[in-house]
């Protein structure tokens, strides 16, 4: 065998068996790190926040763990699929995946096919098999906008026909959010699509005028509705209505200073106990906070900055600019998603009904912030 012939093989060997750099990068970890850490604390406090609960409906402990750990591990493949596949052919299902997040949309409103709970049409499913189609329409919001803004990122601004687009899709998925209704999500669609343009280089006061109208918007919509308005205001005061209200606000506070620094312990929550409704859903980091104190609230913090800072590194470092927009839109996401939920469950934001990503109970949410998290982890370990 010539000398040649041998060198060849010894690289193919060596690229065979060795990790591509990008699984070595900081980013990579960072992101990959955090995430084990959110789901595994997660899974956990599930069981914590839903035995007391469990055991009185549903006569089992563990039927909110089971459920959990099944969604968990769904989550896993898709995140392992979509980490290996290469992000850039995702991109031509961009267009189809939009109309497709739409169409399911439309279908939670049609009587007998939607399913409706708490006054919300928001599922879709049979029998306990059920997801809401609202987490399908995040990300392909995502996917679409980096597509429509990644040709012209370069530009100081967006062209006219980009911004027609835009505003047609964020109003198209706006409206159809709202008459579920779902103002949490409305919400937090439309700051992922300005964050998006923020980063594909719009002018700043161009940004501020659009972010300002669509506070405007959604104050408005919050005020014209009476269950809305009481929760808006109910942030300012939650003792006007402690037992109706208010209640979850101020139990969730009590649990939070129940806590104090190391916290009760682990299945020591008191809030459990049916004081604090949908505690392993909506209000799990109160939770956290009783269970495990500010140390444990802490980590929970630390690891969404974590993926924030490692997140948006590994959009800079990016090796087109449609993955730069692709890994900075699902960075926002979960980012701005933590921050709506900790905002209401410490008392500082109205409370929406938004889950925290990835230590929540929910199945649908954690499988697609998960997969949506392995596009992440595939363009952070191709970073320059």
């Amino acid at each position: 065998m010539s000398g040649k012939t041998l060198t060849r093989t010894r690289k193919t060997l060596l690229s065979l068996t060795s990790t591509p750099p990008g699984y070595r990068s900081w980013r990579f970890l960072f992101l990959i790190s955090s995430m084990i850490v959110l789901t595994l604390l997660g899974v956990v406090m599930v069981l914590s926040a839903s035995s007391v609960n469990d055991l009185r409906i549903f006569g089992d402990t563990w039927h909110h763990l089971k459920r959990q750990v099944l969604w968990l591990l769904l989550g896993i493949i898709s995140m392992s699929i979509t980490m290996r596949i290469d992000y850039r052919s995702i991109r031509k299902l961009a267009t189809p995946f939009l109309i497709f997040s739409f169409l399911l949309c439309l279908l939670v409103l049609v009587p007998g096919i939607g399913i409706e709970a708490n006054g919300s049409a928001r599922w879709l499913g049979i029998g306990s098999f059920t997801f809401q189609p609202s987490e399908f329409l995040k990300i392909s919001m995502v996917i679409y906008l980096a597509h429509l803004f990644s040709d012209s990122k370069k530009k100081s601004e967006a062209t006219i026909t980009s911004l027609k687009k835009f505003l047609l899709i964020v109003g198209t998925a706006s409206a159809l959010l709202m008459l579920e209704p779902d103002l949490g999500t409305t919400s937090i669609v439309a700051a992922i699509s300005i964050s998006i343009l923020f980063f594909s280089g719009f002018k700043i006061r161009h940004l501020t005028v659009m972010g300002l109208l669509g506070v405007s918007l959604l104050f408005l919509a919050s005020y014209t509705s009476g269950y809305r308005r009481k929760r808006l205001l109910g942030v300012l005061d939650p003792w006007q209505d402690p037992t109706g209200i208010g209640w979850q606000a101020l139990q969730s506070a009590v649990a939070i200073s129940q806590g104090g620094v190391s916290g009760l312990g682990l299945g020591e929550s008191r809030a459990k106990w049916g004081f604090l409704p949908f505690a392993h859903t909506d209000f799990i980091f109160a939770i956290v906070a009783e269970e495990l104190g500010f140390i444990g609230a802490c980590l929970v913090i630390l690891a969404f900055l974590s993926i924030g800072l490692a997140g948006l590194t590994a959009a800079f470092k990016a090796p087109d600019n449609f993955g730069q927009l692709l890994a900075a839109g699902i960075t926002a996401w979960i980012s701005i998603q933590a921050f709506v939920n900790l905002g209401a469950v410490l008392g500082m934001l109205p409370i929406t009904g938004v889950p925290l990503p990835f230590v929540s109970s929910g199945g649908s949410s954690l499988v697609v912030t998960m997969a949506s998290f392995g596009i992440l982890l595939n363009v952070a370990r191709q970073g320059r």
